[in-house]
């Protein structure tokens, strides 16, 4: 009955963040909403092995991971996926702009190890933050343990809301052009799709056999290759990265199904799971723990933000983009996946309920929000993790 209880608890945060993310048109982000609801939950009278006890342990978090990012792939096309080059680089000078003012002015005015514990965190997301967590520890430095955390707790109290606003401004101007023209529109939605059937005559069995089972199977065969890949190489090409890359190729030739894991009936239970786990970091935190360095992570917060606005807004007109979507890209660094696709897709759902409006805004948005998240939070996090914890 405990665990009942607690996985109760799991899906009531989810929902209340969705029913005041739709209260209030995606101004109050979901993940957000939900993400408070946790923190409030660990500080109170949650169990810190809450996602133990509701089965959403490590290894079914990597089996999540796994399939969600290939499933990604079969909502893209090639052509698709390699015109992000430049969400790529607007995402990576961001990270940059960061470095530039926190190492300058953050290490004037604070201790060099907070300073060091902490940026990592703002420009990798939780993959940065569990890094120097384990780093960290691994070098004795107990004192400064809890301090990626806070980092990782603090930000996004912030970014969740901004990139929020960033998106929904950048969706208003994409429904101003959807508006003057739907047909034209619609039409420059890159959407080369074979039709199906023709495109799954050598990988089927038939209708009758397509069943949930058989795409999970299939998509699961191009996660496992992925992560084999990766090791082979000696992780030289994150694993997470193939991921996408591969399953943006299998859909391509027509081994994996449009929109897959919809298709098998269990993208929401997967992300769920998946998002429930992150949330779970919040558990290493305490009011104390923050309080104590609160005012100083802010104010490196605001110091990165600000070095990502200027390098955003520097390139947003050479790459074609507008100011808040090259924003939004650069603001990618502090969450990553899944946090960039859940908040980009709840800011199109509560915009529109057009289908194929809501297409039009998906296409040109989320790939853009998910090839950054992908350079910042899944390699770049990497190299300035490792590359900070050398120094402390």
């Amino acid at each position: 009955m405990e665990n009942l209880l607690f996985f109760c608890f799991v899906m009531a945060a989810m929902f209340i963040g969705e029913w005041i993310s739709t209260r209030t048109k995606s101004w109050i982000p979901s993940i957000f909403v939900t993400a408070l609801i946790f923190l409030i939950g660990f500080w109170t009278v949650l169990p810190k092995d809450l996602i133990e006890k509701v089965s959403y342990s490590t290894p079914f978090v990597n089996i999540c991971i796994g399939l969600l990012l290939v499933h990604l792939g079969t909502l893209m096309n090639l052509k698709k996926l390699l015109q992000q080059w430049k969400a790529v680089c607007i995402a990576l000078i961001g990270v940059a702009g960061t470095m530039l003012l926190t190492l300058s002015v953050g290490l004037a005015f604070f201790g060099k190890n907070l300073v060091l514990a902490t940026v990592p965190t703002l420009t990798g997301g939780l993959v940065s933050a569990a890094l120097m967590t384990q780093g960290i520890k691994s070098v004795g430095l107990t004192a400064i343990v809890a301090y990626p955390v806070s980092m990782f707790v603090v930000h996004h109290i912030v970014s969740f809301p901004l990139i929020s606003l960033m998106l929904k401004q950048e969706g208003h101007r994409l429904q101003k052009v959807y508006a003057s023209d739907p047909a034209k529109a619609q039409a420059s939605v890159i959407n080369e799709k074979t039709d199906e059937s023709k495109r799954h005559q050598f990988f089927s069995f038939g209708k009758d056999y397509e069943t949930s089972a058989f795409i999970i199977a299939k998509v699961a065969i191009i996660a496992a290759g992925s992560y084999w890949i990766s090791d082979l190489l000696g992780g030289a090409i994150n694993a997470n990265v193939l991921c996408l890359i591969f399953g943006v190729i299998f859909h391509e030739i027509g081994f994996l199904d449009d929109n897959a894991m919809n298709k098998a009936g269990v993208f929401n239970w997967l992300m769920y799971g998946l998002l429930a786990y992150i949330l779970a970091e919040l558990n290493a935190t305490t009011p104390q723990t923050i309080g104590q360095i609160l005012l100083q992570v802010i104010t490196l917060i605001v110091l990165g933000l600000i070095g990502m606005f200027i390098a955003s807004f520097l390139l947003a007109k050479p790459f074609g983009m507008s100011r808040q979507m090259a924003f939004a890209c650069s603001l990618t660094a502090l969450c990553g996946f899944p946090s960039d696709y859940i908040l980009t897709t709840d800011v199109v759902n509560n915009l529109t309920k057009d289908k194929q409006e809501q297409i039009f805004l998906l296409d040109n948005m989320l790939p853009k929000m998910l090839v950054g998240g992908f350079a910042t939070v899944s390699v770049a996090a990497v190299f300035i993790a490792s590359f900070f914890l050398k120094l402390l």
